[in-house]
């Protein structure tokens, strides 16, 4: 893909500054560098003072890349709390390049049927209590729950209590941001204080 190579956005595009979440645009011809390209978002870097921000994924254009395609009826599943789960990991941390599940900020997903449908009710947090993504994040479950066949509502509460820490991560995510899985710190050749 284009990760870390200059590109000229070809039109004026809507962003969402990273960590902030203030909205913005940056105006056509503005120099951006992809530093991730996961779920249904892009995370840049650059404009006038070299920041990050989120581009969504249906502005892929102004980035010269292809918009993506709706998945067309035949290819979509039955509904399932599987499916629900999957969903969510579809769903990233702008800053990190792991889903939010992975990342341990799921604390809760309850399904309930109701009439003419279900109900999803999801309690989840943020790495920081002060991050300015939370609402950003919030949105993205909520409308890719939301989506899903036979779901009438989509309920996502933001949760600090109990705080996140590092160990709520998958071992997976752990291993990818390099966290020493025995102590739950960054691996730095250093034991970590428990």
């Amino acid at each position: 893909m284009h990760m870390g190579v200059a590109i000229t956005l070809n039109r004026a595009c809507d962003v969402i500054e990273i960590p902030s979440g203030i909205k913005g645009s940056l105006p056509q011809g503005t120099v951006v560098r992809i530093m991730q390209s996961l779920g249904s978002s892009y995370t840049v870097t650059g404009g006038q003072y070299g920041a990050m921000y989120r581009i969504d994924a249906r502005d892929a254009d102004a980035l010269g890349l292809p918009t993506p395609e709706a998945v067309p009826e035949s290819e979509r599943r039955p509904f399932s709390e599987e499916l629900v789960w999957d969903e969510l990991k579809t769903v990233f941390d702008p800053e990190i390049p792991v889903n939010v599940v992975d990342l341990g900020l799921i604390y809760e997903c309850k399904v309930s049927d109701t009439e003419g449908g279900h109900k999803l009710d999801v309690k989840m947090s943020m790495t920081a209590p002060g991050c300015g993504m939370g609402n950003v994040l919030k949105t993205d479950v909520e409308s890719k729950l939301a989506r899903l066949p036979d779901v009438k509502e989509v309920n996502v509460e933001i949760v600090f209590d109990p705080p996140w820490s590092p160990a709520l991560m998958s071992e997976a995510a752990k291993l990818q941001l390099g966290f020493d899985l025995d102590f739950g710190g960054p691996s730095s050749g250093f034991p970590m204080i428990r």
